[in-house]
């Protein structure tokens, strides 16, 4: 795709959104189905179903996606489409690439061995390995606007308010 022919696609899109704001706001679901048997969850991807449980470091076989690992496939896909559509947009000649997220997290705090030890990721590291012949500066350009509108970057970095409900 070429940068004319995104911002067409996208043209009509933002002016409606800056006239009827509301419009903009949507919602996006997920749901998947709890095993009777296994301690796993399918999710329905809407492309795929994907079958969670364990990782090895908890208890798990390694046979099934980790939610961690989704987690940063998440990421890594996210960070992926905004880089490419603001390279796209811009102009800039990436010809291709890698993006790579890895996060620490110390199992201790999931399994409840250690008070101390987070539930979660500490540090998580995201990277691009870029085929470009992008100057320093449009690279730089690149890496701030994709930071900027990665939605699951910036939901990692600004948490939002998440409630939780159960009914039996």
């Amino acid at each position: 795709m070429q940068s004319d022919e995104l911002k067409a696609l996208q043209a009509p899109l933002k002016d409606t959104y800056r006239t009827a704001p509301e419009r903009a706001l949507i919602t996006l679901t997920a749901s998947g189905e709890l095993d009777a048997q296994e301690i796993s969850c399918r999710v329905d991807t809407g492309r795929a179903l994907v079958d969670a449980g364990l990782h090895p470091a908890t208890g798990g076989t390694g046979m099934l996606a980790c939610s961690g690992d989704l987690l940063l496939q998440a990421l890594v896909a996210c960070a992926g489409v905004t880089l490419r559509a603001v390279a796209v947009a811009l102009a800039l000649p990436v010809r291709g690439g890698q993006v790579r997220a890895e996060g620490d997290l110390d199992v201790r705090g999931t399994l409840g061995v250690s008070k101390d030890a987070p539930v979660g990721f500490r540090a998580i590291r995201l990277r691009f390995d870029l085929d470009s012949d992008a100057t320093p500066d449009q690279i730089a350009t690149l890496e701030k606007l994709t930071e900027r509108y990665c939605v699951v970057l910036q939901t990692l970095r600004v948490p939002p308010t998440v409630t939780v409900q159960t009914a039996a």
